[in-house]
């Protein structure tokens, strides 16, 4: 068997009463890297699927004791989300419009007519698990990809052994705003940072640059080491003046915000504000991905005792 491709050791339940057909496309999946598990039929497939959830289901439509369609009814039903969630691929040699109407319609995420080719097979598979992968990384409120993709694309630009830049983008004073404006204007306050880096990446940045949502107020950015600060100044006058749209007049008027702590005692917090702490790689000295967190996290100390929104970048490189 080859090394498993660069999706990893996923696996795979095929559900076909031909074992013939079957014996194919689990050679086929295996010789591409993939675990493979078999079903007969449906009750089969339930009980496999119990006993380990795979990352894609290939599923005929037509088998004995129960037909493709109420299998992939029974997924869609199920109470544990992750078996609820498989993407499935319906095999089947009917190619009317009426029969992949009613296999979507039961929850089929992709159709493939016999006779099919492997190489078609093993593409539309990798495709859903991708998919899936993007789809559970992606920030539920940003929908920016999340740490899992950022890692990736992090690893895969050090490995490239290609110059890049990274900037990572930290909103000040948002645990007040958070505070006195709730939750919902928090959210809206995340929002404004994601919507600003995306627009001046699509404006100032190149179409290979990436944004991603780390998590609460944090995100990265990576772009090239030429356009790195003219990315973060533009963020920067971007964000100051879209986060004022979030505050009452008579908080703009102040140019800050009253909370109380735990002890009574009155603070004010300035109107929010953005550190952006620019690591640069462009001469090949980051050689892993810890490295970038450790130097980020030393600027953006330093970036948040300035005042007001700013972006600090690494003197010695």
């Amino acid at each position: 068997m080859k090394a498993a491709n660069d999706l990893g050791a996923h696996r795979v339940l095929v559900v076909d009463d031909d074992r013939n057909l079957r014996k194919i496309i689990a050679t086929n999946l295996e010789l591409a890297g993939f675990l493979v598990t078999s079903a007969v039929d449906g009750r089969d497939a339930l009980e496999k699927i119990e006993d380990q959830v795979p990352d894609v289901v290939l599923l005929d439509l037509m088998m004995p004791l129960m037909d493709g369609y109420e299998v992939a009814r029974r997924i869609r039903r199920h109470h544990n989300l992750a078996i609820a969630n498989v993407p499935i691929i319906i095999l089947t040699a009917k190619s009317e419009t009426e029969d992949k109407l009613r296999g979507f319609e039961a929850g089929a995420d992709d159709y493939m007519t016999k006779p099919f080719g492997p190489q078609e097979l093993l593409a539309r598979v990798r495709a859903k698990i991708r998919r899936v992968e993007v789809d559970s990384s992606l920030s539920p409120l940003t929908r920016l990809p999340g740490n899992l993709a950022i890692e990736g694309e992090l690893r895969r630009r050090i490995d490239d052994a290609t110059p890049f830049t990274v900037l990572y983008l930290d909103l000040d004073n948002f645990k007040a705003f958070n505070d006195v404006y709730g939750f919902t204007h928090g959210d809206e306050a995340i929002q404004v940072v994601a919507r600003v880096a995306l627009d001046v990446v699509h404006r100032r940045g190149t179409p290979d640059d990436f944004v991603g949502h780390i998590g609460g107020d944090d995100f990265i950015l990576a772009t090239t080491p030429d356009r790195a600060e003219e990315v973060a100044r533009e963020i920067i006058a971007e964000f100051d003046l879209a986060i004022r749209a979030l505050y009452s007049a008579k908080d703009l008027r102040a140019g800050y915000i009253e909370t109380r702590d735990r002890r009574g005692t009155l603070n004010r917090s300035p109107i929010m504000s953005l550190s952006i702490a620019i690591v640069a790689n462009d001469r090949g000295q980051i050689t892993n991905y810890a490295q970038i967190g450790e130097m980020a996290a030393e600027l953006k100390r330093y970036a948040k005792s300035l005042t007001g929104s700013v972006f600090v970048k690494d003197k010695r490189h």
